[in-house]
């Protein structure tokens, strides 16, 4: 929870500057979005309404979820012919997020909406906190929206912490094709325990036929160490091991540290959903976006160096409170990392595999 943030200001490895990919995703799961906002005004007419973006980060993407939400309730508003409801909502990230930027860009939102949808009756706050465990009131959310941060867990899976002594996945930072049984079932068992938390705290927070439209990065494969799951990481780990090799790192680091993420299946979620029982999944789509699919605007930088300034600007913080690097070792890191996905991509051109899930509380 403590270093969990993207990486802060507008500097190069920001994740202002590098987060055109993360940007794309939440276009993509606009026409879920909208069917749920269409199902609430419908099925609800909430006079008050209550939306809660979950893990909205800093930077140009902060508010561009909540813009197209506020745009889709002026929408359906008219097309039903109802009044547009007063809007509640809550932007919420981890405490170490850059919410001071985030609230410098609402003066904008609320010029912008008031201007073209003639919206006054609209609320924004920041909320920090995790998502996994209570942050609102009983029954006050309508909608839930949350891109690019479900695949993030509460932490480190228990056993895998890195004063436990013996290292289980050694010259690994996840869970590879060379990763014992008990890895993967400790990453399992992680991501079980979060999401059942994550919608028992929804669940409480949210009314009757109340909806969620959730996308974070999973896999289509059943098998937790198909390369669409964790090639990213795997690159990285090689990365970490050429510092290691060359008497930057120490190796005895590498083997301690194993990122708090997971990429589920579809299959994965719906069993966890299902065991809950307090929603149900009404829309699942897959959909594979190439690592390197978001800004191509400087064509003077490799592929590998592009999606090298993507990850960096989301990882970072947690390499540096771990392996203690300087900025020059960092670099160094971030450099060879590049190289390691050229020299990958003259065979294949990789791909993230993002789901988009939609839900509908019972």
């Amino acid at each position: 929870m403590h270093v969990l943030h993207m990486n802060k200001g507008e500097g190069e490895t920001s994740y202002a500057k590098n987060s055109q990919l993360q940007k794309k995703i939440i276009s993509v799961g606009c026409s879920m979005t909208e069917a749920a906002i269409f199902n609430i005004l419908l099925e609800v007419q909430p006079k008050s309404m209550g939306i809660a973006d979950l893990g909205c980060s800093s930077g140009p993407n902060s508010l561009t979820a909540v813009s197209k939400i506020i745009h889709m309730v002026d929408a359906a508003s008219q097309r039903m012919g109802l009044p547009v409801p007063e809007l509640r909502v809550s932007l919420n990230d981890l405490p170490g997020n850059d919410f001071n930027d985030v609230f410098k860009s609402l003066a904008g939102l609320y010029k912008n909406i008031k201007n073209n949808y003639g919206i006054e009756s609209c609320y924004v706050s920041g909320l920090p906190g995790s998502f996994y465990g209570r942050l609102f009131p009983t029954e006050s959310l309508h909608f839930v929206h949350s891109s690019s941060s479900l695949h993030w867990l509460s932490q480190v899976p228990l056993g895998l912490q890195p004063n436990v002594g013996t290292h289980l996945n050694k010259d690994k930072v996840y869970i590879s094709k060379s990763s014992s049984m008990s890895v993967i079932k400790a990453y399992q068992k992680q991501f079980h325990e979060d999401f059942s938390l994550f919608l028992k705290s929804r669940a409480k927070e949210m009314g009757s036929k109340g909806r969620m439209v959730l996308s974070f990065m999973g896999r289509r494969s059943p098998d937790p160490c198909a390369d669409e799951a964790c090639y990213q990481w795997e690159l990285l780990a090689r990365a970490l091991m050429s510092l290691a090799l060359d008497g930057f790192v120490e190796k005895e680091k590498i083997d301690s540290f194993n990122a708090p993420y997971y990429a589920p299946s579809p299959e994965e979620v719906k069993h966890e959903v299902e065991n809950e029982g307090s929603f149900v999944m009404d829309g699942v789509d897959a959909f594979e976006i190439e690592w390197d699919d978001g800004d191509s605007s400087d064509l003077k930088l490799s592929s590998g160096n592009r999606v090298a300034k993507t990850i960096r600007a989301v990882v970072e913080p947690m390499l540096e409170s771990h392996f203690r690097l300087g900025p020059e070792i960092m670099d160094e890191l971030f450099r060879r990392y590049s190289n390691i996905i050229d020299d990958c991509f003259s065979e294949t051109k990789f791909k993230y595999v993002n789901l988009v899930i939609s839900f509908m509380r019972n």
